[in-house]
């Protein structure tokens, strides 16, 4: 073959590429444009993100002393160091001298019903663990699969042994988003577990929360509570002392590591007063015992380790064992809400003086570091409500908490004036970084108006409205919010103000009302939702709590209910 025949060949297989590669898309955008293909989109903007990121493809990190590692055994070894040594150190901790009696009773045995629930709460598309089995192949089985997961899982419960294969795991270091790239202590880590080892998880789990009953502070991963339900009560509980010129004092508890550094004995400790069967604790006892996993980082799998201490990260039950720890740590030190509310291992304190929120923090410090759990002094803040000058400020044991003006409680900003003009750039901001992950799709011109409507909708506004519920705004915050989605909603049809297109069209050709409408909307549904509650509920408590004292002079701050 001379030269000149090799570049013909070449130029007709550049022309054959790009046919099959324009036919591929045609074929893409027009699945993308149906209501199966939705959930390609969502996968399709997911990946476009990850491609965009140069976060994926670290593969230098830094040791222990700060010196950046190139080689991939150097950096394998980095890594399994880190998480080896995080998920195998416990924190000081006094030897329980008591004993707690264990509950010796019959334990049924699993039923169908009981799989096809689990079966039913698992979501699809999610990364397999090392048996690199899906959920998705159990629920493609139907009843063929409840049959043999119900025989299997009764085989478990009765020789309380599972299947060595669920005892491995592989941990995925996934980026915090702050700090420096290169530092391992940057990352948290997620197990990837077996999908069955979950359905089994599940199956247990649900009978645990029929036996085990959570205090009423709880609100983390609790039936009919939400981040919702904590956030309008700090809300309006600050509102009305705010209202009422009465001090309050917050202290927001960050506990370190607290997954990570649950002591095993404790737990089982834990269940046990819970009132749990002797059964079960040996069926979670197995869960746990000889686990081991490895690191997958951009260079490769490190060696396999064993995990010793703590909860398992990505665990299906994991979020209701903590639960349980926190409820029986916290018996004798929490008040009732709001004074004392927590959310997994989330703590707010409040209380009418500076004197007792500090006493209270100490009691929770001295609760929980006494069993292994410890109080992060540089994450706990304090924040004070009508402050009065010389009124101090909060120390825990003798060192001085952080005293700040604002705290991002539950993922929504809280001020000590009760405004919520810093949550409304919060949103906006949210919105645009919601807005980036998926601009690969709202950018793409051959993607239709009606769909980047839709996927503006379910994952950009969403983030706007995250808690907006709880507050009560202004037209010009309102203002401040429609600016920004319309910015938004202009750079995805491809329109700018030079174009003069009127905001009326640009909503209606991507399908979208006026978020302030919207707004007002998830407030007035929330209010329905309050006020249809039980009177022990505490959104109903906070709003009709009354307070002596007086409004300020001036012009009134506005409240929730204005």
């Amino acid at each position: 073959m001379n030269r000149q025949e090799y570049k013909e060949l070449q130029r007709r297989v550049k022309r054959e590429v790009s046919k099959a590669k324009q036919k591929a898309y045609d074929e893409l955008y027009t699945r993308l444009d149906t209501r199966e293909g939705e959930k390609d989109l969502y996968r399709l903007a997911r990946q476009r993100d990850r491609d965009g990121k140069d976060v994926q493809q670290v593969r230098v990190i830094k040791d222990r002393d700060g010196r950046v590692l190139t080689s991939e055994e150097s950096v394998q070894r980095r890594w399994k160091e880190y998480f080896e040594e995080l998920m195998n150190e416990e924190n000081e901790r006094e030897k329980r001298v008591e004993g707690v009696n264990s509950v010796e009773q019959k334990v049924d045995k699993i039923r169908k019903d009981e799989v096809r629930k689990a079966l039913k709460r698992m979501k699809s598309g999610k990364a397999v663990g090392p048996d690199d089995i899906p959920v998705e192949v159990w629920k493609c089985l139907g009843e063929a699969a409840v049959e043999f997961l119900t025989s299997l899982f009764n085989r478990v419960l009765e020789s309380e042994r599972m299947p060595e294969e669920w005892r491995r795991s592989v941990l995925v270091p996934i980026f915090k988003n702050k700090g420096d790239v290169q530092s391992c202590s940057n990352y948290r880590g997620i197990k990837l577990m077996s999908h069955t080892m979950k359905l089994w998880e599940r199956v247990v789990e649900a009978r645990l929360r029929k036996v085990v009953e959570i205090c009423e502070q709880q609100y983390g991963f609790m039936p009919r509570k939400s981040t919702t339900d904590a956030i309008f009560a700090l809300r309006i509980l600050m509102e009305k002392y705010r209202d009422g010129q009465r001090e309050l004092h917050c202290v927001f508890v960050d506990l370190e590591k607290a997954y990570d550094r649950v002591p095993r004995e404790e737990l089982w400790y834990c269940m046990r007063k819970s009132g749990v069967a002797e059964k079960y604790v040996r069926v979670v006892q197995d869960m746990y015992e000889r686990s081991r996993t490895v690191v997958r980082c951009a260079v490769g799998q490190t060696e396999e380790f064993k995990v010793e201490v703590g909860l398992h990260q990505g665990s299906a039950l994991s979020p209701f064992l903590f639960a349980i720890v926190m409820d029986q740590l916290s018996e004798e030190v929490r008040q009732e809400s709001p004074w004392t509310m927590m959310f997994a291992d989330d703590i707010v304190i409040c209380s009418e003086s500076r004197e007792q929120v500090e006493e209270s923090l100490e009691r929770w410090r001295f609760a929980l570091e006494r069993r292994g759990m410890k109080v992060s002094r540089s994450k706990t803040e304090y924040m004070c409500v009508n402050e009065r000058e010389g009124s101090g400020t909060v120390r825990l044991q003798g060192e001085e908490v952080k005293k700040v003006q604002e705290f991002k409680y539950l993922g929504s900003t809280v001020q000590s004036n009760g405004e919520c003009g810093k949550e409304v750039k919060k949103r906006v901001q949210a919105g645009w970084n919601g807005w980036r992950k998926v601009s690969g799709v709202l950018c793409d011109q051959k993607i239709s108006a009606r769909i980047k409507g839709k996927v503006y909708r379910t994952v950009v506004r969403a983030a706007m409205l995250y808690g907006l519920e709880t507050v009560s705004l202004r037209k010009r915050q309102e203002s401040e919010l429609e600016v920004a989605e319309l910015k938004m909603l202009r750079f995805s049809l491809g329109v700018t103000r030079l174009d003069r297109i009127r905001n009326e069209y640009i909503r209606g050709t991507a399908h979208v009302g006026r978020l302030g409408d919207k707004v007002r909307e998830t407030r007035l549904r929330w209010f329905g939702h309050v006020q249809r509650r039980e009177s022990e509920y505490i959104g109903r408590r906070m709003l009709d709590m009354e307070l002596p004292g007086r409004r300020q002079r001036g012009r009134p701050k506005r409240r929730y209910m204005d």
